[in-house]
């Protein structure tokens, strides 16, 4: 869930991976893409979205990418998936197939469920479960 720079807007992703997006605080649900196109973000942690097409390689399916999270001065974007992997990327990517700037592979077995950006700006932090495979 991110709140638009002005807070007027709320943007969520849902479980039927749509992403939709809220004026606030009336609840009345935003369809203009030419509006929605125009709002500048607070925050950014959905995984849908023009400005995060790249995120998705070619052979992923729809559940693979679990979490984003856009850095503080909004240059980059860090991803949590099913494989363990960390990801970041230049934001927004909104080019399909996009290439990773750099990548971490976590423990095996391990699902990333959460990407952050510390208040530091400096360092990002992954919250996984332990899965007893």
């Amino acid at each position: 869930m991110d709140f638009s720079a002005d807070s007027s807007y709320l943007q969520v992703s849902t479980g039927s991976y749509k992403r939709q997006v809220y004026e606030v605080p009336s609840g009345k649900q935003l369809v203009d893409q030419a509006v929605i196109d125009r709002i500048t973000w607070a925050t950014w942690t959905s995984v849908l979205g023009d400005e995060v097409i790249g995120i998705w390689s070619r052979h992923a399916e729809k559940a693979d990418v679990n979490c984003a999270c856009v850095s503080h001065s909004g240059i980059n974007l860090v991803t949590g998936d099913d494989f363990g992997m960390v990801k970041l990327f230049d934001f927004p990517c909104p080019e399909k197939f996009v290439r990773t700037c750099f990548c971490i592979v976590t423990t095996k077995n391990t699902v990333a469920i959460m990407v952050l950006y510390c208040f530091s700006r400096r360092h990002m932090m992954e919250i996984s479960p332990t899965l007893n495979l």
